[in-house]
């Protein structure tokens, strides 16, 4: 079952279980999701509902930062249910130990040795973890990659 399907059955079971915030959170998905195929001109596969999916986490993370520096918390458990909802249609993350060994691999394929060569990395990275890690974890863990790299 895709994730647009998955979305479609899930949002008919939260309406006859009267779950309203799920409900709420599962239609504004949908709604993004129209959005991104309106933008392509062409139905989403699974990789473009996941770089939504992405995305959405990424901005209700960032929400739930703010809102908790600024003491709203209405607001908090808010976007903590709609991360919730978001986090469920994505892959399982990428354990660290994993995610280190595609960024050393990476680095090894690239040939990066200095710490200028980030861009570089950080382009060949992104697409092989897709939806699974969070660009700061990569971000953090080539740096430290490179840093190696060129005290070897």
């Amino acid at each position: 079952m895709s994730i647009l399907e998955q979305l479609q059955s899930d949002m008919i079971k939260a309406a006859k279980a009267r779950e309203k915030g799920r409900l709420g959170a599962i239609r504004f998905v949908r709604s993004e999701m129209k959005y991104r195929e309106i933008e392509l001109g062409r139905s989403l596969k699974d990789e473009d509902a996941i770089e939504v999916l992405s995305r959405l986490s990424k901005r209700h993370r960032e929400s739930l930062e703010q809102f908790t520096s600024a003491g709203r918390l209405d607001l908090v458990e808010n976007e903590k249910a709609g991360l919730d909802v978001v986090t469920a249609y994505l892959p399982e993350a990428l354990a660290e130990s994993e995610l280190a060994a595609i960024v050393a691999e990476t680095v090894a394929e690239v040939g990066a040795s200095t710490p200028g060569e980030m861009g570089l990395v950080m382009k060949a990275v992104m697409p092989k973890v897709k939806g699974r890690a969070d660009g700061k974890v990569v971000k953090g863990l080539v740096q430290v990659a490179l840093a190696t790299v060129t005290e070897d």
